[in-house]
């Protein structure tokens, strides 16, 4: 499913949990198990025991003792003083590019930038359709960060779980892949450390704490982002000084009627009181929907889907070849080229135009959260999202012959040959 993650609370203007997914009968099945076993082996990941379970007498299980690698150099992980957590020893200072560049050597991966860029992030289809590495997880690391505050201890440990990937990707649970096809352009972010959808002159200028959104970013597996989740956290509720520093973002953000520091409001105050260390390694753009408002999106997605579809008749037979599922950003190159001869915008969506969204974000919906947000209607928000969710599945039941019968109905139906030269049944 195009959604998914960690759901988080949500207050007016700002972000909000994934509502309840709509039923999906055979595929709710192979989701459901497919999540089980990601929840599994983030189980095994974390477990800080070396053992694994073995039958014992009387048909129970014991724990049996799992050496290391034999031949494995000592690293940085065999420092009892390394801490995963948010602020915890070993937290500033520690050196985090030359250990993990050393890791990587010791590992035969290179250095440097010269290999392929891994990327860790927390989508299920995305992920397996663009190679991406999914980190499944719903375990709160540190209890006092909850709601939206609940991310930062979670990239934090990835970056040290993962020091084989450059970048992690946090996506929230209630933003949602709307383009199957589009790939982020990591070489455009290469003087750059964490990736923001904003605009600078809101940030800088008019010290707005909605001139940027948290709840979709890039970063950057190196010292400079360890160093700013630290300092993003030192604002958080696990701090003493959390009320305090309320106060003081509000009084410095010109668009800041609330007092109780969120992530948000907190990262947009680093940015702009600290806009020499913090900013120039900051990317803040709105080239293409990196996370866009939903409410902007929804209504569109009908015309989106019809436009790409007369762009592939168009095309040819050679873009509607069926093909695997792990053939498909070959395909989807070809026809992200038909289509941009076709339909006007730019690759990911944007503000103008007809192209795919990459994302979609339900900011301030909160239907999970136990009090929806009457800012908006149900309509808008559940009917939004289970469009959404029905346009990108269709993109993804693709591969296995199939679409749904229509934008807000979970039947799924056959696709006829030479899709979609031919109309489906």
């Amino acid at each position: 499913m195009a959604g998914g993650g960690l759901s988080e609370a949500a207050e007016p203007g700002k972000k909000g949990a994934a509502p309840p997914r709509p039923a999906r009968r055979a595929r709710d099945a192979l989701v459901f198990a497919a999540g089980v076993a990601a929840a599994m082996r983030a189980v095994a990941l974390l477990d800080p025991a070396s053992s694994v379970l073995a039958p014992g007498r009387g048909g129970g299980l014991v724990a049996l003792p799992v050496p290391g690698p034999a031949d494995g150099p000592r690293t940085f992980y065999d420092d009892p003083e390394l801490s995963y957590a948010v602020g915890g020893r070993r937290a500033a200072g520690w050196d985090w590019d030359a250990k993990r560049a050393a890791w990587l050597r010791s590992r035969g991966l290179g250095g440097g930038r010269r290999r392929p860029e891994r990327v860790v992030m927390n989508k299920v289809d995305y992920c397996r359709l663009h190679g991406v590495e999914l980190l499944y997880n719903t375990a709160l690391l540190e209890p006092s960060m909850v709601a939206y505050w609940a991310k930062l201890p979670a990239v934090r440990a990835a970056m040290l779980a993962h020091a084989e990937a450059e970048w992690v990707w946090w996506v929230d649970a209630d933003a949602v892949f709307t383009d199957m096809d589009f790939s982020l352009p990591l070489r455009r972010y290469a003087a750059y450390n964490l990736v923001l959808y904003g605009w600078p002159v809101e940030v800088y200028e008019r010290r707005r704490w909605l001139g940027l959104n948290a709840g979709v970013f890039l970063i950057r597996n190196c010292q400079w982002s360890l160093d700013l989740l630290d300092a993003w956290a030192r604002m958080g509720p696990a701090s003493p000084d959390h009320a305090a520093w309320g106060r003081t973002i509000k009084a410095a953000l010109s668009d800041r009627d609330s007092d109780v520091a969120c992530d948000q409001s907190a990262l947009a105050y680093l940015l702009l009181t600290g806009r020499e260390r913090w900013g120039g390694k900051t990317y803040l753009g709105t080239d293409f929907f990196f996370q866009g408002y939903f409410a902007e999106i929804v209504g569109r997605l009908g015309g989106v889907a019809a436009r790409y579809e007369a762009a592939e008749r168009a095309a040819g037979p050679g873009v509607r070849r069926r093909h695997a599922e792990r053939e498909h950003l070959a395909y989807a190159a070809a026809r992200n080229a038909a289509v941009r001869a076709a339909v006007p915008g730019p690759d990911g969506g944007g503000q103008s135009g007809w192209r795919r969204p990459f994302v979609t974000h339900f900011m301030g919906c909160n239907p999970c959260g136990g009090r929806r947000n009457p800012m908006y209607s149900r309509e808008l928000c559940d009917g939004g999202m289970h469009r959404a969710l029905g346009f990108a599945d269709d993109q993804v039941l693709r591969a296995y012959g199939f679409r749904h019968a229509a934008p807000l109905n979970d039947t799924v139906v056959p696709l006829p040959f030479d899709y979609p030269a031919a109309r489906s049944r």
